[in-house]
């Protein structure tokens, strides 16, 4: 009887490492691919306008995963070390709250969730094991927690203050980056729209009505009903628009994002997506929403669309095909509109890591933009927004 306790102990002693230190690793292992190594060495050209270029990125999930994101890791794709390899001098790290089981971009319920069996196996707190709102304040308590520990190589950014003197840093020291919080997904109010008080005091500075289903707020594109904004929405999008806080719409349903285009006094972006006219499918936007929301609103310099890096944005898995993405968008919108929305870390595979993304500046150089374009779409039209909504 002893020997049978002492199996059954060891098996459960097994068991239990195995789900708390070996699962997550896997998942984000598996979940997180780049295809390093794939690519040949920049030339000379890209490297040196590289190097005087502000890159800004407008999405990437590495919070939702269990790494120290001021240690070089080999999973994944973004860390600090990485981000300053790669010159990337502004990352938005978006929380991830809610995914749910057996993800598609057609049609899913918001019955069933990944994250909860994430959230545990990772060691979360208790709290956020039941609550959406919680997990997200974790994650926004992570990144935070980064910034603090990290000698002022990584420097929060929660408003235009914040992002100037910044800016005035980074003039004279190149080994910095920074980073802002964003939310996939307005399910962290939990259907209360004061929990948008303590998201923003949080540092949560953008967020989307919707993720991948549909929200008290809004539908979303790869909902259930589709549906627009709710009547909570429209007064979601007012308290958004009153705390200087960026509306997102990617994953937004096309009634959500008319809604929103209907009611948006201030810029508005798109963090991650691709476009119809070079990738058709559900995920991504037509050529009018591309038209309008780079548009919105009337009188200023309007909104910027983040073209992601991964195969159902850009329908393709190397860079020629982000950089097909950016050009046919430009083109259609005016470059003054386009951005880069990774989704590094977002469970997608993609050509190249933070530390790398200088294949994609060569890539923009082969495509014919000019120096100049490329330094608006790498960062330039990003650090124009925030400047004019933050807080």
């Amino acid at each position: 009887m002893k020997k049978i306790l002492v199996s059954l102990a060891f098996i459960l002693l097994l068991l239990f490492a195995l789900f708390f230190f070996v699962l997550p690793r896997q998942v984000d292992q598996r979940a997180n691919k780049v295809l390093a190594g794939s690519y040949s060495a920049a030339s000379a050209r890209a490297a040196t306008l590289h190097q005087k270029l502000f890159i800004a990125d407008l999405h990437c999930d590495a919070l939702l995963w269990n790494r120290d994101l001021l240690e070089a890791n080999s999973r994944g794709a973004v860390d600090v070390p990485r981000l300053l390899a790669g010159n990337v001098a502004l990352q938005a790290f978006t929380v991830v709250s809610k995914v749910p089981l057996g993800l598609n971009i057609e049609r899913n319920t918001d019955q069933q969730d990944m994250i909860t069996l994430l959230a545990v196996s990772q060691r979360w707190p208790v709290s956020t094991w039941g609550s959406l709102k919680q997990r997200a304040l974790y994650q926004a308590g992570k990144l935070h927690d980064f910034a603090a520990r990290s000698n002022g190589r990584l420097v929060l950014i929660k408003t235009r203050e914040d992002l100037q003197n910044y800016l005035l840093r980074r003039g004279n020291e190149n080994q910095i980056t920074a980073g802002f919080l964003g939310s996939e997904g307005a399910q962290v109010l939990e259907g209360n729209l004061d929990n948008l008080d303590a998201l923003f005091e949080a540092g949560i500075r953008m967020m989307a009505p919707t993720h991948f289903f549909d929200t008290e707020i809004g539908g979303s594109a790869h909902g259930l009903e589709k549906a627009g904004l709710t009547e909570l929405g429209r007064q979601w999008v007012k308290k958004m628009e009153e705390k200087k806080m960026i509306i997102d719409l990617a994953h937004a349903s096309p009634k959500v994002i008319d809604d929103v285009l209907a009611l948006a006094t201030r810029p508005l972006v798109v963090s991650h997506t691709g476009v119809k006219g070079t990738c058709d499918n559900t995920r991504n936007l037509s050529d009018d929403h591309v038209k309008r929301i780079a548009q919105t609103p009337t009188g200023v310099a309007g909104g910027v669309i983040g073209i992601g890096f991964w195969e159902t944005a850009v329908c393709g898995t190397d860079t020629r095909a982000i950089a097909k993405a950016i050009r046919y968008t430009a083109d259609l919108a005016g470059v003054e509109h386009v951005g880069l929305g990774s989704d590094f870390d977002g469970a997608v595979q993609t050509p190249f890591d933070a530390a790398n993304i200088i294949q994609l500046t060569e890539a923009l150089l082969a495509e014919g933009f000019s120096e100049s374009e490329i330094a608006l779409i790498m960062g330039g039209n990003v650090l124009r927004v925030l400047q004019e909504v933050l807080p």
